[in-house]
């Protein structure tokens, strides 16, 4: 059976999961579902259309659901999705989406959001990322799996960042960060492969030595970097990282491509 503390106001059409504790002084909507085994330590509000996984941990000062912080946002039921498996620390917030954007903002499973971060409406965030303290997404970012956003670092609205990157704090991202990237500076600028990240994820020294050649060919070879991306499209076929990469880059629409600072 799921806990609720008396102090806790939980709304008519609210779903508890099975073993989830709800501490003091939290607030749950009408229209929210909490899945089973989760913990709302104290004071925090879930409201909206707004579903969280199994096995979350929610802390102190927590808002899931408000409203999206986007002036053409008249009070349609958008939803917010958050996956299993997260921790989501003191102050953090997560809006839901906008009828423009599509309606739904997403998190996926097993994420880690320090205090005080935010994930705007409309965003797309996958599984296993990490938002260090007051790392902020504007709207309609997509985040891949296994990402690190460092402290006070924000992106950009409509903003790509791939799988596997890293991103440095005190960051302005600004520019689609392609997958297996490493980001740092104000304003962001691509400083080479996330290689620790890689590596955990298992890559062999084959495999990186084969990634970190098409980078340098692509990146800091000669001639225009419209050129060295025609030229190195052939090379795709050699690892699924590379394949993953022009596919990225093919895909891009709103946002100019995160480059080295000497190609800025």
């Amino acid at each position: 059976m799921s806990k609720i503390d008396p102090t806790a106001r939980v709304e008519d059409g609210a779903v508890i999961g099975e073993g989830t504790e709800i501490g003091p002084y939290c607030i749950i909507g009408p229209h929210a579902k909490i899945g089973a085994n989760c913990k709302l330590i104290g004071q925090a509000t879930v409201i909206g259309h707004t579903s969280v996984g199994d096995n979350c941990v929610i802390s102190p000062f927590v808002v899931l659901g408000g409203a999206p912080q986007d002036l053409s946002y008249k009070g349609e039921p958008t939803r917010l999705e958050i996956g299993s498996g997260c921790t989501i620390r003191e102050g953090a917030t997560m809006n839901v989406g906008t009828i423009k954007g599509g309606g739904l903002t997403r998190v996926g499973n097993g994420g880690y959001f320090m205090n005080n971060s935010h994930v705007g409406h409309d965003c797309m965030v996958g599984d296993n990322v990490i938002f260090a303290t007051s790392a902020t997404l504007g709207g309609h970012c997509e985040i891949g799996d296994f990402v690190y956003i460092g402290g006070l670092s924000a992106v950009h609205q409509l903003t790509r960042i791939g799988p596997q990157v890293m991103v440095g704090g005190v960051c302005g991202v600004r520019d689609d960060v392609i997958p297996f990237g490493l980001v740092n500076g104000q304003y962001a600028a691509l400083e080479g492969l996330n290689l620790i990240g890689m590596k955990r994820r298992k890559f062999t020294k084959q495999r990186l030595a084969t990634v970190r050649a098409f980078y340098q060919r692509l990146f800091h070879g000669r001639g225009m970097f419209a050129e060295r991306l025609e030229a190195v499209q052939p090379l795709a076929g050699e690892d699924p990282a590379i394949a993953e990469i022009l596919d990225f880059i093919g895909k891009g629409k709103h946002r100019p491509l995160c480059l080295p600072a000497i190609e800025k």
